[in-house]
């Protein structure tokens, strides 16, 4: 494998800056294989699935994770905060993390202490933050947070609930699992009366998942551990569904994830690429993604080489691309 065979041009003008109104009226670009795709829309999914299609979603919550603050000296800090240590201490990424001191107390705008910064963690590329004061995190990320968009995203976002699906639960991830936000309680009304059922699993989406890979052989390249669980019962209905339909590749890696290692819950390092041997999802629902990135890969790894085709059409067909474009449906097992 090479770098290249992942990397294609996309036009600044293609990347969706708001989200679609209503949600289910996003365009839906069909797999069918050797033969030519379908220009249908979201709010077609139970014409599209089948009676006994069990429909797998990643129900995580974005954090609102991006905080401003100051240091004394009066200079600007972004904060984006990732993943939690212990009750108070998080992995953040933090620009400028590499002026700052060890130690050093950062402000919010009516100066009270907010962070202690502890310089580098495990990982290079990120550093850890202490939570100081008697407020939960919970809280302060509440008052002072903001979403954090991916930053190809330069419009202003004018309700922060677009960022999330409409059946997200637990507040952990830093980022949305995109494929779900196109989809709205009456579509699942009229999915469930179709026979399709409906499961949930969770992924924490951290960002490694979303960076470009800057290995020559991708198969080089590390992957960060997410963390994810399924219960058993939805494991059961994963197992006897007639086809498992994953909506985003989080879904796709949770149920793959728990496959592989035998294990409902822990953290997962699994990067599927060219040649993975899948297990059980059979459909795939998903946004269009970034060149050179492991989501790519993991399309590739699904249905071979006719992804740049499929790519093709939906940029001469004007689809939105990426967090707030367009989506796919693609089938593993079409010709």
């Amino acid at each position: 494998m090479h770098l290249s065979d992942f990397d294609y041009e996309l036009p600044s003008e293609r990347i969706a800056q708001t989200p679609c109104e209503p949600r289910d009226a996003a365009r839906l670009l069909v797999d069918r294989g050797s033969g030519n795709p379908e220009h249908r829309r979201v709010a077609d999914l139970p014409d599209l699935l089948r009676a006994g299609d069990l429909l797998v979603l990643n129900d995580t919550r974005v954090l609102p994770a991006r905080v401003h603050l100051s240091r004394r000296t009066g200079g600007h800090v972004e904060v984006l905060v990732l993943e939690p240590i212990d009750e108070r201490r998080w992995t953040a990424l933090v620009r400028p993390g590499g002026k700052l001191k060890v130690g050093e107390v950062l402000l919010d705008s009516r100066d009270r202490e907010i962070l202690v910064f502890h310089g580098r963690s495990d990982d290079p590329d990120s550093f850890v933050v202490e939570f100081v004061g008697d407020r939960s995190v919970e809280t302060v990320l509440n008052e002072l947070g903001e979403m954090p968009l991916p930053p190809y995203i330069t419009t202003r976002l004018e309700r922060s609930d677009r960022y999330q699906t409409v059946y997200s639960r637990r507040a952990a991830s830093a980022a949305a699992p995109t494929a779900g936000l196109h989809f709205t309680p009456p579509l699942f009304d009229r999915l469930r009366e179709r026979g399709i059922g409906v499961a949930h699993v969770e992924l924490v989406v951290g960002l490694d998942t979303f960076r470009p890979v800057q290995a020559e052989d991708p198969r080089q390249h590390v992957m960060h551990s997410e963390s994810y669980h399924v219960d058993e019962a939805t494991m059961d209905r994963i197992m006897a569904a007639e086809r498992v339909v994953a909506v985003g590749t989080t879904s796709v890696r949770t149920i793959e994830s728990a496959l592989a290692t035998g294990r409902l819950s822990g953290r997962t390092e699994l990067f599927v690429h060219r040649g993975f041997e899948w297990k059980r999802v059979d459909v795939m629902m998903t946004n269009f993604h970034l060149p050179k990135t492991t989501l790519l890969m993991m399309i590739d790894a699904f249905i071979g080489s006719r992804w740049r085709r499929l790519y093709d059409e939906a940029l001469l067909a004007e689809y939105r691309f990426l967090s707030f474009g367009d989506a796919m449906l693609l089938d593993r097992h079409a010709t």
